[in-house]
């Protein structure tokens, strides 16, 4: 709760907090278009694959062309302004760059950036949740052998979830579940890249009009970033992704409580201690009155009768039994507010949030019937959806996880709804990625090893 007071105290004494900033896409423009107002907080570098298209992003949220005019990195730190470069190894190998922002939603790319960041002394805030259900827990451990921060973004869902849970444990509750708000539709399952518009209702003439990734979107629609998210929470949280994956019941702010809490007191829950998303639709498209399609949440519950009736006496929303409680935040404002990983990791150390076991996964699942030679597409194309399952159950089938779907041949035929495993495609690019990957599987399964 003070991290503007240890900024200003920082800045006062002439050592502002500078970092550098991978991605100047839709989140990374939120970023910076708060990073300028930010007393004592110097973004010294920012790394595009189009320098010309992030000066534009700049340009957008209101930066003066003056401003980020830099012509290097060191000039940058000289003069206070900003430098934009194509490259991310530049903002590595610039030594008074204390932490790095991550927000290329590019999974590959991340995870090498997070590698090279890490090993040249800095900090990480992983926008890139791709990147870090892929590899995250073994990052993150990379970085703490340096005393370094591998974190999650504050301002996306996976962190504020996270916090959600941590404020509940700090209290001493029981915790029954926690996830996010979403549009979903069970027919969004199988929605494509040239479905995904009418999903939102948006013409052809809206949609010409606008900078829309149809991949990206279609990744919301079908549920595949959902998985993600989820699984990145039960990672952090050591919550668990339900067996089946996520069952995207339709809830409004009034019943989170009374659903999700176990089926064996009347909830959905299979059992306690999940994540899960709380549609804000209707299996038939009805609208579900009071959701929480952009907020998050968390569950939880009483341990004594006194507890119980302080839930009551102080108006929290509980189950009818009263045993059950929720809590929520109605909204995430995404780039606007990730300065505060920033922040708590230059300052205190700290990260909001981070990938501390490999605990739930999201492995790409076919969309359709597939035949051997086909090449998949990734995350929110034609062939696959994500599906958030327990981490041990992705490795007892050998799951491909989401994040290395992308320019894969199968090998062999693949059901609709069907895991993709590792022995169902051909793995000839990206094999670095793929090798720590494989490390991060490995730690996972020594438990079960020393146990039998």
């Amino acid at each position: 709760m003070n991290l503007s007071s240890m900024l200003a105290q920082r800045a006062s004494g002439g050592r502002p907090v500078r970092i550098g900033l991978i991605g100047a896409g839709k989140f990374g423009s939120m970023v910076l278009a708060q990073a300028q107002r930010i007393a004592g907080l110097h973004v010294v570098g920012i790394a595009d694959l189009d320098p010309q298209k992030a000066k534009a992003s700049l340009a957008r949220v209101g930066w003066p062309a003056e401003r980020y005019a830099a012509t290097s990195l060191g000039d940058a730190v000289k003069t206070g302004r900003t430098a934009v470069v194509g490259d991310a190894a530049d903002l590595f190998a610039c030594s008074e760059i204390e932490c790095v922002i991550e927000a290329t939603g590019h999974p590959i790319a991340g995870v090498r950036h997070a590698l090279g960041a890490i090993e040249s002394g800095k900090h990480v805030v992983m926008v890139n949740v791709e990147a870090d259900v892929l590899c995250g827990p073994i990052l993150a451990e990379k970085a703490r052998a340096k005393n370094l921060v591998y974190s999650m973004a504050y301002g996306d869902q996976p962190a504020i979830i996270c916090e959600l849970v941590d404020w509940a444990r700090s209290c001493g509750f029981e915790i029954t579940s926690a996830g996010k708000g979403m549009n979903y539709e069970p027919r969004y399952r199988y929605s494509t890249p040239d479905t995904v518009w009418g999903f939102f209702g948006w013409s052809e003439e809206e949609v010409a009009k606008g900078d829309f990734n149809p991949k990206m979107y279609n990744s919301f629609t079908d549920g595949t970033k959902a998985a993600i998210e989820m699984a990145a929470v039960a990672n952090g949280t050591g919550l668990d992704c339900p067996d089946d994956g996520l069952a995207f019941p339709p809830t409004g702010l009034q019943d989170l409580a009374r659903v999700f809490r176990p089926v064996a007191d009347g909830g959905r829950l299979a059992r306690s201690g999940l994540v899960d998303i709380a549609a804000s639709q209707e299996p038939d498209g009805r609208e579900v009155h009071n959701n929480i399609r952009y907020g998050v949440f968390v569950t939880f519950k009483a341990d004594s009768e006194y507890t119980r009736a302080c839930f009551k006496q102080y108006g929290l929303l509980t189950d009818p039994s009263g045993w059950y409680a929720s809590m929520w935040r109605p909204f995430h404002m995404i780039g606007l507010e990730t300065s505060v990983s920033v922040l708590s990791a230059v300052l205190r150390g700290e990260p909001t949030g981070s990938s501390l076991t490999f605990r739930g996964d999201a492995v790409a699942t076919a969309k359709t019937d597939l035949k051997a030679g086909e090449m998949l597409d990734g995350e929110g194309g034609y062939a696959v959806w994500a599906n958030a399952i327990p981490a041990q159950k992705s490795l007892a089938v050998g799951g491909l996880p989401i994040g290395l779907a992308h320019n894969v041949r199968l090998k062999r035929a693949v059901a609709r709804d069907t895991a993709v495993t590792f022995a169902d495609v051909e793995l000839v690019n990206d094999l670095d990625v793929v090798g720590l990957r494989r490390e991060m599987e490995d730690g996972a399964r020594l438990p079960a090893k020393a146990a039998a």
